[in-house]
């Protein structure tokens, strides 16, 4: 069994990035409101940025502000020559109409490939975004499927959950790629994602996907988070707060099992995510 090291598949990234010429465009994020997990997202995308000498600005506005205010900032921003590519940081809070918010998105600037999914094949042409504006969880499992060799065309493959970030973007990618397609609400009858060949999962429930419910030989792409309680194996420590994914390794003895791949959670997919945000706006930038 592969346990998928996202930090490594980063750092090749990054490595490559490095190798060519560095953006003289601002990376902008927009966050609103004030959120721990947001917080922890925007860290580790500043710590790459800095790392890469890459201007990252985060663009910070209080909970109070007016959608309409929201939305003329965010034009203000992306209409900025200096700027290359933008990021709103999700979630935002409740009072906020998301898709409304994410309509004021420059989708020449947009780097996490959101604003690609309401524009028509001419449209996407016409100001050509192309691969530009590749969702970052369809880019992150093309290059953890790339990296061990793993081919779709002839898999059934499941897709846990509907989420704007994972979800919808991943069901979108697999149409017409895999064998078969199983998708399953993350309030749905989770059993249905015993044939799969794989499993993606976004839905940010801890420990949703036990290994005991896969096919031997499957693997899993999981991109939930979310905080739970883990004691540490082989102690008698009281538990203690953790990041977890969808899918719950604790019972996966010394590493062993039928399974073929899994990504970790924390060290998977989120590594990745943020390497391959940062080739979006590279690409952006070109």
């Amino acid at each position: 069994m592969i346990i998928i090291d996202g930090k490594q598949i980063s750092a090749e990234i990054v490595a490559e990035l490095k190798q060519l010429p560095k953006p003289n465009k601002t990376l902008a994020a927009v966050f609103v409101g004030a959120s721990e997990a947001s917080e922890s997202f925007l860290r580790q995308k500043s710590k790459l940025a800095a790392e890469l000498g890459v201007d990252f600005t985060i663009c910070r506005f209080s909970e109070d502000v007016s959608e309409d205010e929201l939305k003329d900032e965010i034009k203000k921003i992306g209409d900025d020559e200096k700027t290359g590519g933008m990021i709103i940081q999700l979630p935002l809070p409740s009072k906020f109409n998301r898709e409304n918010i994410l309509s004021a998105l420059n989708p020449k600037k947009d780097v996490d490939g959101l604003r690609a999914r309401d524009l028509n094949q001419d449209q996407i042409e016409k100001l050509a975004l192309s691969d530009k504006t590749k969702p970052l969880a369809v880019r992150t499992a093309e290059t953890i499927l790339d990296k061990i060799g793993f081919d779709i065309k002839d898999k059934i493959v499941a897709v846990v959950g509907r989420g704007l970030l994972v979800g919808k973007p991943i069901i979108q990618w697999l149409k017409g790629k895999c064998r078969e397609l199983i998708v399953v609400d993350s309030k749905g009858d989770i059993t249905r994602i015993r044939k799969a060949d794989l499993v993606i999962t976004g839905v940010g429930k801890a420990g949703l996907i036990k290994p005991e419910m896969l096919k031997d030989g499957a693997g899993v792409i999981d991109f939930g988070y979310s905080r739970c309680e883990k004691s540490e194996p082989n102690t008698n420590d009281a538990k203690k707060k953790s990041i977890c994914g969808d899918f719950d390794d604790s019972s996966l003895v010394n590493g062993h099992s039928s399974l073929s791949f899994y990504t970790p959670t924390p060290g998977g997919t989120g590594p990745i995510l943020v390497a391959e945000l940062f080739r979006n706006f590279y690409e952006l930038c070109k």
